[in-house]
């Protein structure tokens, strides 16, 4: 089985592509909501993060301050490769285990961080969503209700548009007709099942 490694900027369109592969059939498995499943009361990753950034980031119900976690690690490194060396290695073991029971074609793993974590070994292509800044920002400051600063500041954060680009085995261009984006998963659909069997 191929396994398609799906990844893009912050608001760049990775859930909605994914959910154009998902409406064909095709098994997608997302990093991140394994990540929110990990981080919940009684998981080991949960009381991983509160031995490491304490009891502030808790609400009222002992659920992780998600927002309020993202914007401590958004201002400091060493806070962010924190919580990425305690979650990476639990996610991407999910991940393997989900994959190995699957029985298709090839899947999509859709991976935020894939390429800042070098994570390549885990795929054997990788998906580029590509948007320029300008679009990533827009719809990061309507979807997350930020104001411009604190998005340009999340967006610095990210591996370079252009070595996310260089990087990629495919791209999808999610810049501007947003109804273009069906037609393209479904050319690619068919590549990665020509592809599959091939293997």
């Amino acid at each position: 089985m191929i396994k398609i490694g799906l990844t893009g900027g912050i608001a760049s369109g990775k859930t909605t592509v994914a959910n154009l592969f998902h409406e064909l059939g095709v098994p997608v498995i997302d990093a991140d909501e394994i990540s929110h499943r990990i981080t919940e009361p009684g998981h080991r990753a949960y009381s991983e993060i509160i031995t490491q950034f304490g009891d502030e980031i808790l609400l009222s119900d002992d659920c992780i301050d998600r927002a309020k976690l993202r914007d401590k690690i958004f201002k400091d490194d060493a806070a962010r490769s924190q919580l990425e060396s305690i979650l990476h290695p639990m996610i991407m073991a999910d991940m393997l285990t989900q994959v190995a029971a699957l029985d298709a074609p090839y899947c999509i793993l859709v991976i935020p961080l894939l390429l800042e974590a070098h994570q390549h070994d885990l795929v054997d292509r990788i998906l580029v969503i590509d948007a320029d800044r300008k679009h990533q920002l827009a719809r990061l400051v309507q979807r997350d209700g930020i104001d411009e600063e604190h998005g340009h500041r999340i967006l610095a954060a990210q591996i370079s548009r252009s070595k996310r680009l260089a990087a990629a085995d495919d791209v999808i261009d999610n810049n501007d007709d947003p109804s273009e984006l069906a037609t393209r998963v479904e050319e690619l659909h068919q590549i990665y099942l020509s592809l599959a069997k091939s293997s």
